[in-house]
């Protein structure tokens, strides 16, 4: 039997001895308050849907947190709803079970990150674990904004710095745009991020660097670790290239490196030639029970070496210098050396021109060299009579 509900009656309304009970109102059709055996009372509210006459009930909120009239308010506005073919027991589940930012990454770690190469997946795990899952992790994707990635990308600039933001909000972006072909939301978030500025890195090995870190290296307790710097300078490589090398993939006879597909950056295989001392560097190497040049101490091939560079270069007094920076003194040591771009991007595996382009300034000495020789042909220049000052005598 319906009864008109008031706060008055709701606290008063009896508790069952087992189980709830819905008392309903005489005001709204549908419209109750439920109460259960532990005292607890709450307003539902009854419907059937629309679309297929499916019996359902909302919950619309506690006793006394809404009142009477507030929830017979709350109940006209979605019995409204519920008339235009509006459900919200299924509206309000599919958004306590839409998937979350937790949730989109789980799926890239399992779908999509065992594509990229050793290194990179290390990256965007850390990437994911210490600035992505922390800050948005329980967001929903629908509901991910612009303001949310935006602030993202202010707050890792701070404590991390420009470049590791940028690089945040890139793999942010990456997950949007999988989400939107995945149907979880229908735009992507992160569109008109405005990056920080990256000023493209010139630092080289100088002369006497180049000499203390080969006298720091050659002193240094973990040689295995020495190695790979020394392979990485050698060879112009990237660190995700020399970790995981395998044996099968070094021929000593030709002195050849096949880079395999899967370790380069460029995602094709890289064939490139060995100097004479980093065939004598693998020759030395050779025979270990491992099919990896640099082996783990747990199976597979050597993972971390950040801690060794930094020992590395505190001995050898040298600052601000990145183990990505040993491929471009490689790089800077060939444009010095009257190489030509194209033969320099050839050896690095650049695909683009203009990647290879940032050494062009180096070309400077060897291009002066160059043209002074034209002059002296061409144009002699004439060098000045030496002035004689007569000696006295009596001097």
């Amino acid at each position: 039997m319906a009864l008109r509900l008031t706060d008055r009656t709701v606290r008063g309304l009896p508790v069952p001895a087992a189980g709830n009970r819905i008392f309903y109102d005489d005001a709204v059709t549908g419209f109750g308050c439920r109460v259960t055996a532990a005292g607890a009372r709450a307003f539902v509210l009854n419907y059937r849907r629309r679309s297929d006459g499916l019996e359902r009930r909302f919950t619309v909120g506690s006793f006394p947190e809404w009142s009477v009239a507030g929830a017979r308010e709350e109940a006209k506005a979605l019995r409204r709803a519920i008339d235009a073919g509006e459900d919200p027991v299924g509206d309000h589940r599919e958004e306590r079970q839409a998937p979350t930012i937790n949730d989109l990454c789980d799926r890239y770690e399992n779908e999509q990150l065992l594509k990229r190469r050793t290194s990179t997946q290390l990256d965007y795990k850390s990437m994911l674990s210490v600035h992505i899952r922390p800050a948005l992790g329980r967001r929903k994707v629908a509901t991910l904004a612009y303001s949310d990635v935006d602030a993202l990308h202010r707050e890792i600039t701070k404590s991390s710095g420009p470049y590791r933001a940028n690089r945040v909000i890139a793999l942010v972006s990456k997950l949007c745009s999988l989400a939107v072909q995945w149907h979880w939301r229908n735009d992507n978030p992160c569109k008109g991020i405005e990056r920080n500025d990256e000023a493209k890195r010139k630092r080289y090995l100088a002369g006497a660097e180049l000499e203390r870190l080969s006298t720091a290296l050659a002193e240094h307790d973990d040689q295995d670790a020495a190695d790979i710097f020394r392979l990485l300078l050698l060879t112009g490589a990237r660190r995700g290239e020399v970790l995981p090398v395998r044996w099968a993939d070094i021929d000593l006879e030709t002195g050849v490196w096949t880079k395999p597909g899967a370790t380069t950056k460029q995602r094709t295989d890289h064939i490139v030639p060995l100097n004479a001392p980093a065939r004598q560097l693998l020759a030395g190497r050779a025979g270990n029970d491992s099919e990896y040049v640099f082996p783990g101490r747990h199976g597979g091939h050597r993972i971390e070496i950040k801690a060794n560079w930094q020992r590395v270069c505190r001995a050898a007094k040298i600052t601000d210098l990145r183990i990505h920076d040993l491929r471009h003194s490689y790089a800077s040591i060939l444009a010095s050396s009257g190489v030509g771009l194209h033969a320099i991007g050839a050896l690095l595996g650049h695909t683009q021109p203009q990647t290879t382009h940032r050494y062009a300034h180096l070309f400077d000495d060897h291009l002066r060299q160059a043209t002074e020789r034209v002059g002296e042909v061409v144009m002699p220049v004439s060098k000045p009579k030496a002035k004689v000052t007569p000696i006295r005598r009596d001097q």
